[in-house]
């Protein structure tokens, strides 16, 4: 294989830079003690170590730390510690903010960066009818196969310095306002991948994140960034293909590991294809067949699945919670419509929430809430939850607060506002509030198995894996070499045993 797939499989705990006391240092601490030490090999830190201005990190000005949240030093301190680190570059997008996109208001068609964001009318020129307002209407023939996010056409109209208003494209977040020194925009702009600009910036952006310590780079949006007319503009057909591999010629230069984030039914196959492809994949679909499992007494689904990532050899990263929301409709294909719909009523009758998209409630494939909430709050169902998906195939990331044990946070949501339905699973813990937290037998157990589950050397990408489930039960094996551990997991009390064996002793995890 490439060396793209070159990760150890070993626990990644996942948060933001503030997450976890305020700053990464603080995070470096709560890493630092005696209760967490040696529990994690890697730390997903999400964008906002970024410079940024919206999306919690997502909308990135550029790629400098935020010092205020995240310095080098303690980037530095983590690499110390043993602890290799994952971060997110945006490939579709950049904020209005960014000097890049600064420069275009300032300049107009005299900025060089004029061909670094997609003008629409470009795009669509000779394919549609010119508006009244200024921008392409494109023939129904050439955008009927394409997914718009919000409603409407994904634009945004910027006005250059001689007035004229020029439509650009803008799949994600946008807002305009008056202010006394003009128009201000907010907003992430899309890239145009045909400008030797942008790849330019790419093979930065890529340089500087190596720098930073990095072994992992999750993708984000890429599959929005490859667009032609008439064809999708998500996921078409080979451009996202060709694109992941140029920008893989930049990451093999700096021995980073792609991750491309994509969410898909599993009936697509998808994850397949860039499994086949050489890359790690997102097992998005372990969270809600563990929450199906645990609420149908059935495990062979999740058998299943493991057999699958077994026998094909897909090396993928799994999780429970993340900073998104939990991942439903993605089981299209590996579990029933009616299973489905009834997964996303459990989790909202226990306080989560479902976004529509535009009404189109069935385009949308998370459900907003805390796993520890989605799971009803119970501390053996959330015990079992972990040991299942340390023993699942795959490297695991745990979010900072399925580790806590955190409840759903509706005031969050209500202060955010509208689109503000993420917040529920975003809840900043205080230190206080972390070692409050930290008492909870339930946090000290999940502690315990994420030891074992780093430390124990059956672990590994090479390691020998069997599973089978029989009478609401579920067994799963790990061997590597003399040692070998099972874990046996009973689906009717949430019960479970860990045994592990070396050449010298057995014992209970």
């Amino acid at each position: 294989m490439s060396k793209s797939v070159s990760a150890n499989n070993k626990p990644m705990l996942n948060a933001y830079p503030d997450s976890l006391g305020g700053t990464l240092k603080d995070i470096t601490e709560f890493l630092s003690k005696d209760e967490t030490k040696d529990t994690f090999s890697s730390f997903y830190i999400l964008p906002s170590l970024y410079h940024t201005d919206l999306d919690r990190g997502f909308s990135v000005i550029d790629y400098g730390l935020e010092n205020s949240l995240a310095t080098k030093e303690d980037l530095d301190k983590l690499r110390s510690m043993n602890i290799d680190l994952k971060l997110d570059f945006i490939l579709n997008h950049a904020s209005v903010q960014s000097p890049q996109f600064q420069d275009l208001v300032k300049n107009g068609e005299k900025s060089v960066y004029k061909d670094f964001f997609i003008n629409w009318n470009k795009f669509w020129e000779g394919k549609g009818k010119l508006t009244e307002e200024g921008y392409i209407q494109p023939d129904e023939e050439y955008i009927k196969d394409m997914f718009f996010r919000k409603p409407g056409l994904p634009i945004l109209m910027v006005t250059m310095p001689d007035g004229k208003k020029v439509p650009y494209w803008n799949t994600f977040y946008q807002e305009v306002k008056e202010t006394p020194e003009g128009l201000k925009y907010l907003g992430q702009m899309d890239l145009n991948i045909k400008s030797d600009l942008v790849w330019d910036f790419y093979d930065d952006t890529l340089h500087k994140i190596s720098d930073y310590g990095a072994s992992i780079v999750r993708l984000d949006a890429f599959a929005y960034a490859p667009k032609e007319p008439g064809e999708k503009n998500f996921l078409n057909e080979p451009g996202t293909w060709d694109l992941l591999s140029k920008v893989r010629e930049l990451a093999d230069k700096y021995s980073l590991t792609l991750l491309p984030e994509i969410h898909a039914s599993y009936s697509e196959k998808i994850y397949e294809t860039i499994a086949d492809k050489g890359y790690m994949t997102y097992d998005f679909f372990l969270p809600g067949l563990i929450i199906d499992a645990f609420e149908n007494k059935y495990g062979d689904t999740i058998v299943k699945w493991a057999n699958e990532l077994i026998d094909k050899k897909i090396r993928t990263v799994n999780m429970l919670g993340c900073h998104d929301g939990i991942p439903l409709l993605d089981l299209k294909g590996l579990i029933s419509e009616e299973q489905i719909q009834s997964l996303i009523d459990t989790v909202v009758s226990r306080g989560g929430y479902v976004k529509d998209l535009h009404g189109a409630k069935n385009m949308y494939y998370q459900v907003n809430a805390t796993y520890y909430s989605a799971l009803g709050e119970d501390d053996k169902k959330m015990l079992a939850a972990r040991a299942l998906q340390l023993f699942m195939p795959g490297k695991p990331q745990v979010w900072y607060l399925d580790l806590l044990a955190g409840k759903n946070d509706h005031e969050a949501v209500k202060a955010a506002g509208a689109g503000g339905h993420k917040e529920i699973n975003r809840t900043n813990y205080s230190k206080e509030m972390i070692e409050k937290a930290l008492e909870k037998d339930v946090v000290k157990r999940q502690l315990e198995l994420l030891r074992f589950r780093n430390e124990f050397e059956a672990f590994s990408f090479d390691s020998e894996i069997v599973a089978s489930a029989q009478d609401k039960k579920i067994m799963i094996g790990w061997s590597k070499g003399e040692y070998s551990t099972t874990l046996m997991l009973n689906l009717e009390n949430y019960d479970f045993v860990i045994v592990a064996k070396d050449k010298d002793r057995e014992r209970i995890i």
